[in-house]
């Protein structure tokens, strides 16, 4: 029995035409667009994961500052 995967299904409600095509093996015209959407993609990716590596390091960075201030004025005292 074949497997039938999320994105299958996402494309045969989103156009079932098109998912036809597919499972028929015929190439989709616009490849171009489709490699450029693709690469957008990759890019947005390569972004949101820069961006959550960044927040996260700033947390970190934070809570050591966070640290160091309770320690400082602990030796206040």
């Amino acid at each position: 029995m074949p497997v039938t995967r999320a994105s299958e299904i996402g494309n045969y409600l989103y156009c079932r035409r098109s998912w036809w095509y597919r499972k028929k093996g015929f190439e989709s015209a616009n490849q171009a667009e489709m490699a450029a959407g693709t690469e957008l993609h990759h890019r947005h990716g390569r972004k949101a994961l820069a961006s959550s590596l960044s927040r996260t390091f700033g947390l970190i960075l934070f809570l050591g500052a966070l640290i160091l201030l309770v320690a400082y004025c602990t030796a206040q005292l």
